[in-house]
């Protein structure tokens, strides 16, 4: 299980090891990215209410073949976004979400699989036989956002992305619900100085020590 960050590299980190492993990949990051993309498209505010629990009830993601599912559209550019990556940590951090998803990614570990978020270690599989905690500088994690951006040709401003980086770790910190923070037992991997396959190898290395 890999714990982070916004910004840290867990998620295609998490697909290569997922992939040398040949165990399936949970992408709990683009769970709560679709659901929060649902409240905003009904426009239904960071608060529980009526609404969001229908909208809940309703809710139903997959990923089929790389790609992010909301029910039979697919959503994988549309879930990372400024808009939602401003919006995702209030809708993640209310309970009824949080309960509403759990036995979702639960669900999905019968036989195994590599996830990837901010509280798998400690809240969503905390009996993991393996827990990393994958972190890296806020300067460091920005300007990633910004290199993927433009490289995708979107707009993209460093300043604006490390204020981003920035406030998004102090609301993921200082939640109530699940806040961000190491796992007991949980390899610390710091990220900044090292590339994307020396990362990799060392989860391995991690993963076949275990």
């Amino acid at each position: 299980m890999l714990d982070g960050p916004a910004g840290a590299g867990k998620s295609t980190v998490a697909q290569e090891v997922s992939r040398r492993l040949d165990l399936p990949f949970l992408d709990t990051g683009a769970i709560y990215r679709a659901i929060t993309l649902v409240m905003l498209r009904r426009r239904i505010p960071a608060e529980d209410s009526p609404q969001l629990q229908d909208a809940l009830r309703d809710f139903s993601v997959s990923f089929e073949g790389g790609a992010v599912m909301l029910g039979d559209e697919d959503v994988t550019s549309a879930i990372r976004t400024p808009e939602i990556d401003g919006a995702v940590s209030s809708y993640s951090a209310l309970p009824a979400v949080r309960s509403a998803l759990l036995g979702i990614q639960r669900e999905q570990a019968k036989n195994g699989l590599v996830a990837e978020g901010r509280d798998m270690g400690t809240v969503v599989f905390p009996d993991a036989c393996l827990k990393i905690f994958l972190t890296a500088s806020p300067e460091s994690r920005a300007m990633r956002r910004y290199e993927e951006r433009v490289l995708k040709g979107e707009p993209a401003d460093y300043g604006e992305i490390l204020d981003a980086v920035n406030r998004r770790d102090g609301l993921d910190s200082g939640r109530e619900i699940a806040p961000l923070r190491r796992a007991p037992g949980a390899i610390l991997l710091d990220t900044t100085d090292l590339t994307f396959d020396q990362v990799v190898d060392r989860v391995m290395e991690y993963a076949e020590g275990v």
